[in-house]
């Protein structure tokens, strides 16, 4: 089955942990020799496989790790690259967090009234 925006989270758990059980058994691991290479619990691995909600993602990387799936996120997620504009207003400076409206310095707010030209 193909993952589609359309699927429902449920079903998508589930398709991604077949996928990781698949993945698995061709690398002829048990589910016992995951869960020890990845550190994690044999319950944790169980639920991953059967799409079970209550796991932590970072057992989920630890998980991908072991199966050599990591060098795949970089498609998952890609890097957002900045726009021409954007990289010159950067300039070297690394963006910390998002920006809502920018605040106007307390001399310079003026609140037009009816009557007044633009």
């Amino acid at each position: 089955m193909k993952i589609t925006p359309d699927l429902t989270d449920e079903v998508l758990l589930k398709l991604i942990g077949e996928r990781l059980a698949r993945r698995r058994l061709t690398r002829n691991l048990t589910q016992e020799q995951l869960a020890e290479q990845a550190g994690l619990g044999l319950r944790t691995v169980q639920r991953l496989e059967v799409g079970a909600a209550a796991t932590q993602l970072s057992g989920f990387v630890r998980i991908c790790r072991v199966l050599g799936l990591l060098e795949r996120f970089d498609t998952l997620i890609p890097e957002e690259a900045a726009s021409p504009i954007a990289q010159l207003k950067l300039q070297g400076r690394k963006r910390q967090r998002a920006t809502g409206r920018k605040a106007t310095a307390p001399g310079e707010a003026k609140t037009w009234t009816w009557g007044e030209p633009s």
